[in-house]
């Protein structure tokens, strides 16, 4: 399926990640270019790494669970509750838009995530507070290592409170400013999935026949709230979602679009044709069996959204798993 991707889009790599989110074993895991084990030396620069667990990125409209995630658990928001929003916000010295131009309207916190509003997730980051935004982070455990057992695992870096600013918590909350790896957010993905438990993800499932434990883990939110953003995040696919075009017959699908820009390393400021696209889902949506996240770095040609680029492809990977590992539709 990435090869499908890199072949439309061109991107400089691609990584997907297909997750028991129950348990946090990990079922498949890919990473494009491919590399001809035969000549390691003609892959291409960075091809050789495990970009699933060693890429660091910042993860846009992905990391708007958190915010929702904080909002619900403390009742300060329930998943109908009315938000006016303008096309624009001000954060500090920054104004941050929504994608799309739009007239002044009122989202519920479901519309919001469905359509991927920015100045709405801003509006519950608001509501949140830098410090228990800043806490909810690192409870998703964000800026530590999942614990996967594989090699070269990287930690990602949110921004410590010590240095969030006046526009912070304008960013913050959209998924800039944050650095986390593919496994971070397959893993966060999977509490919310699984009723509220964050397990490491592993591959190892037996030694010499033996099978391995399942992670103890330890609950990050209730079941209440994990089942209402399950039943948000069914809005992302549906119509009017972000993802609405992606449906797999019998199944009810869950997941949330990403689409972020990367610092360009020359200015050090955000480039303006540089993107990190991802998705991130569940199947079936109401009591979750499979999990996949797909994030395509800098694609070139054809789009740049999380919606038409990595939600397809999750879409595709998904229309095989499902059938083949005997999850019946629901």
């Amino acid at each position: 399926m990435l090869d499908a991707v890199g072949k439309d889009f061109a991107p400089k790599d691609a990584t997907a990640i297909v997750m028991d989110p129950r348990s946090g074993a990990i079922l498949a895991l890919a990473n494009w270019p491919q590399v001809n084990a035969n000549d390691p030396a003609a892959a291409p620069e960075g091809a050789l790494e495990d970009r699933a667990v060693s890429f660091n990125y910042e993860p846009g409209s992905t990391f708007k669970v958190v915010a929702v995630s904080d909002g619900l658990q403390r009742g300060l928001i329930t998943p109908n509750t009315p938000f006016n929003i303008p096309d624009e916000i001000q954060m500090g010295e920054r104004t941050i838009h929504d994608d799309t131009e739009h007239p002044e309207e009122t989202l519920t916190t479901a519309q919001i995530l469905a359509r991927s509003s920015n100045v709405g997730a801003i509006k519950i980051g608001g509501l949140d507070g830098a410090d228990s935004f800043n806490e909810w982070v690192h409870r998703y455990g964000f800026g530590s290592p999942t614990g996967v057992d594989l090699p070269g695992e990287e930690m990602g870096r949110p921004l410590p409170l010590s240095e969030y600013s006046g526009s912070s918590m304008g960013n913050l909350p959209i998924g800039q400013g944050e650095l986390v790896t593919p496994m971070q957010m397959a893993t966060a993905y999977s509490a919310i999935a699984n009723g509220g438990i964050l397990r490491s993800p592993h591959i190892v499932g037996a030694i010499d026949g033996r099978p391995q434990p399942e992670p103890a883990g330890r609950r990050v939110i209730s079941e209440t709230t994990s089942a209402e953003i399950r039943k948000m995040l069914e809005g992302v696919l549906a119509p009017g979602g972000t993802a609405s075009e992606v449906s797999i017959p019998g199944y009810t699908l869950a997941g949330k679009t990403g689409t972020a820009s990367k610092i360009d390393k020359e200015t050090g400021e955000y480039s303006d044709s540089a993107y990190v696209a991802s998705f991130i889902g569940f199947a079936p949506a109401t009591d979750p069996k499979l999990l996949c996240a797909v994030v395509v770095d800098e694609p070139q040609s054809g789009s740049i959204y999380g919606g038409t680029v990595a939600a397809p492809a999750f879409g595709q990977i998904m229309s095989f798993a499902l059938p083949y590992l005997r999850i019946p539709p629901g």
